[in-house]
């Protein structure tokens, strides 16, 4: 769903920062432009920094909050949990829900969206997913990394520490702070930071694979990084052209990213995709044709963040609205790490101006 613009009702007009029982948000966003009248308490705005604005005021605020928090995520723990809670409170009448199976995040946000202001959520990528997958363009969203690598609120500038961002999405709240992103889709699903056929979708396969340790935890970064030599080593660092992006041409496998980073290896950001922006459309990129003497280089570029953009054996789109992945055979997909299984055709979208995250 393409989020609509939003605004204040016709004679209101953007007040000062004035304080309330909740949290105050100034009203200051350029896109306001339609609202909706809501019992006559509060009108709820799409597309705004925040949620609910004040008819008397003009200002925003925020008062219930819904926290999402998966259990079983690496980082999640019940003391960790119980100082998240205690910062968000600071600013929010805040009511926490544990996610029971896959897919319940996407339920437990919907819910969210019709009985709280915003939504918050403590977990991994693969929660964030599907959290984006269940929100409206309406309620802003927080993110509070709960995972082993948390791609997407560090990607969007939040301290990889669980509480230290919970401090930071407070601030965001009471300085009226959100930033509107776009999203990618897939086959109809939404994804925050990445996609991915081929290469690093067989990688997020092997890696699940490996499961769990006694404590919950992922495989971390070492393993990755093995994980993945041992994966070209059994291509013998040879790839060839396997699928075809449309408008672009062969390649041997396509990476399509939402932003820069496309992921992190501990604390070193892997820029497959320099130009990406949340704010913009989809980056794709692929190798045309992977020989062993190119690997040092790709890896260069990634590191680096350049040089394959003008590559004549790398394949690079930039801020697209919409394109075709026609796979010669199934190939594995996946999205913000989760895993979608093999397909032979793919279709990405561009959602722009999505939703509202809190940073």
């Amino acid at each position: 769903m393409l989020a609509r613009s939003a605004g204040l009702v016709e004679g209101e007009r953007a007040g000062p920062n004035v304080g309330h029982h909740r949290v105050a948000l100034r009203l200051d966003h350029s896109r306001a432009e339609h609202a909706l009248v809501e019992g006559g308490r509060a009108i709820r705005v799409g597309a705004l920094e925040s949620d609910v604005v004040d008819p008397c005021h003009g200002v925003a605020i925020v008062r219930e909050a819904v926290l999402i928090v998966n259990p079983f995520a690496s980082a999640v723990t019940t003391a960790r949990l119980a100082r998240v809670e205690h910062v968000l409170r600071r600013a929010v009448e805040l009511r926490t829900v544990l996610t029971e199976r896959s897919g319940h995040a996407t339920e437990l946000t919907r819910e969210a969206c019709d009985s709280a202001d915003v939504v918050f959520v403590y977990a991994g990528d693969g929660t964030f997913n599907e959290a984006l997958n269940g929100l409206d363009g309406v309620h802003p969203i927080g993110f509070v990394p709960g995972g082993g690598s948390s791609v997407l609120p560090r990607a969007l500038g939040l301290p990889p520490k669980p509480v230290a961002a919970a401090e930071q999405l407070v601030s965001a709240l009471l300085e009226g702070r959100a930033r509107r992103i776009s999203l990618g889709r897939v086959n109809g699903r939404r994804f925050g930071f990445s996609a991915g056929l081929g290469l690093d979708a067989e990688l997020v396969r092997r890696m699940d694979d490996l499961g769990r340790d006694e404590n919950g935890k992922r495989p971390g970064d070492l393993r990755f990084a093995w994980t993945l030599i041992r994966l070209l080593a059994e291509e013998r660092a040879r790839m060839s052209p396997a699928l075809e992006v449309s408008g672009l041409g062969r390649a041997a496998f396509a990476l399509v990213a939402n932003s820069d980073p496309y992921t992190y290896v501990g604390a070193i950001p892997l820029r497959v995709a320099p130009e990406a922006r949340f704010e913009l459309g989809l980056d794709v990129v692929g190798a045309r044709e992977l020989r062993p003497g190119a690997v040092p280089r790709f890896l260069t570029y990634v590191l680096r963040g350049g040089g394959q953009q003008r590559a004549e054996d790398v394949l690079y789109g930039h801020d697209l609205d919409a394109f075709e992945v026609v796979c010669d055979e199934p190939m594995p997909l996946q999205v913000d790490g989760e895993d979608l299984g093999d397909v032979d055709r793919a279709v990405f979208e561009c959602e722009r101006d999505a939703i509202s995250v809190l940073v």
